[in-house]
């Protein structure tokens, strides 16, 4: 057993009663620290003076919950936390800046999977082509529309982009002019959303790149290729739209009165070609915002010799004149593999008036615009117009300014194939249910 020793205490010192903390149980340690903190902050407080004593006087009352008002002279003051707070629970009746941008967010979000035009002029990333920035500032201004319009300019950007293509060493041109012409296409996207027509035309470029001779000359591979991107527009869309010509031509009649929607350029070469081998009909063109396309239509019509009547409305007129319509001629963005039609917004209203006035739609597309897919409405793709788009009107009022108010203009919707007769392609007038039977009518497994 250990021998207790006596612990001798220096001369000068009173020996203090209070045992060690070893010793202590937990209750009897948590009440000695208790008087420490306690000893400490009178310390301090006396030090400090009695003004501000009562300031350093802890409290041990729970905190009572900030109230919106508190929160907001909080947000004034500069504190993060309260910003916060803040923005998730608005004052009732406040028109606040966070409330309006929240306003705004909540508008957009429905939206927000929609493409929308960016601004390209310093957003250029990668080895860009000078004839491919040019091509994205006008497809982002809209310069360019339509969408054969875009498909030839895009092909003909790229003809200039292979012949300016060095191979590197140790490279070969059927595989690093794929990574060469990724950035281009990644940035006309960029400016505005791809068409359907494009895709079909690069995937068609790129399986041509990829089957190119190894052992060809580059200068020769070159040539090679541009000459089938010859072939592929004088195929698919130069002849394509000759041969829709005669077939929608041979519908047209005298005293026919054919209404059209927007601007499609093959139905006004077909109205042009029907004018010129002497058939008298008349023209109803019906437009809508944002882009008044159909003024453009309405201009080529009157200034042919001799002109083509025509009449001009908008799209809330259109119920009134459909009672004089005999035949609606529509064109196409893309058709898909169900036979719903995706064009410009306004498309499916006039199809659906038009069926119900008993009136014969036909849609003007060639087949390189057929997309494999299925849409079934015009809210899960589509494309956004930018705001400096829209073309106002002498006698058009603008809306107000308002910070709640978002002024939307979806491009394109989707017309159900029950509302379509026919559609007019290359390879004759087909049911909107035999989409599918389109590609070994060509002699091909797809498009």
């Amino acid at each position: 057993m250990p021998v207790p020793t006596k612990v001798e205490v220096p001369p000068g010192t009173t020996p203090t009663s209070q045992p060690s903390q070893k010793s202590m149980t937990k209750a009897e340690r948590r009440e000695l620290q208790e008087r420490q903190r306690a000893a400490k902050l009178a310390q301090k407080s006396a030090q400090a003076g009695p003004t501000t004593g009562k300031e350093s006087a802890p409290s041990k009352t729970p905190k009572a919950p900030s109230t919106p008002s508190q929160k907001k002279f909080a947000d004034a003051s500069g504190s993060g936390v309260a910003k916060s707070s803040s923005a998730k629970e608005p004052i009732p009746g406040s028109s606040t800046a966070v409330d309006d941008g929240a306003a705004v967010s909540r508008g957009l979000r429905i939206f927000s999977h929609f493409g929308l035009p960016k601004p390209v002029a310093h957003a250029i990333k990668g080895d860009i082509h000078p004839a491919i920035i040019r091509l994205g500032l006008l497809f982002s201004e809209f310069h360019i529309c339509g969408s054969n319009a875009r498909c030839i300019a895009t092909l003909t950007a790229f003809k200039t982009v292979i012949q300016d293509y060095t191979t590197p060493s140790h490279s070969t041109l059927s595989r690093h002019l794929m990574t060469h012409l990724s950035p281009q296409i990644t940035h006309l996207v960029a400016a505005r959303p791809m068409s359907v027509t494009m895709g079909n035309a690069i995937r068609q470029l790129k399986l041509e790149i990829s089957g190119s001779d190894i052992d060809m000359i580059e200068q020769d591979a070159k040539d090679a290729l541009c000459q089938k991107i010859d072939n592929y527009i004088r195929e698919r869309i130069i002849i394509a739209d000759e041969v829709i010509q005669e077939l929608a031509g041979k519908k047209i009649n005298d005293g026919d009165v054919i209404l059209t929607y927007a601007r499609s350029s093959i139905v006004e070469k077909i109205l042009l070609n029907a004018h010129e081998e002497g058939k008298r009909f008349s023209v109803i063109v019906v437009d809508s915002n944002p882009l008044l396309e159909g003024k453009a239509l309405l201009r080529t019509l009157t200034n042919a010799v001799p002109p083509v009547p025509c009449t001009y409305a908008l799209l809330p007129a259109l119920p009134s004149v459909m009672t004089e319509v005999t035949t609606v001629l529509l064109g196409a963005h893309s058709l898909s593999s169900n036979g719903a039609v995706y064009s410009r917004a306004g498309t499916a209203l006039v199809a659906m008036i038009a069926k119900g006035h008993s009136v014969p739609v036909m849609v003007c597309c060639e087949t390189y615009k057929f997309s494999e897919g299925v849409l079934l409405d015009g809210f899960g793709k589509n494309e956004l117009a930018p705001a400096g788009v829209s073309k106002p009107t002498k006698h058009s009022q603008s809306l107000p300014a308002a910070p709640n108010l978002e002024v939307l203009n979806p491009l394109y919707d989707l017309t159900p194939p029950s509302s379509i007769t026919a559609v007019v392609t290359e390879v004759g007038l087909i049911p909107p249910s035999s989409i599918s039977s389109i590609p070994l009518a060509l002699g091909r497994t797809n498009l």
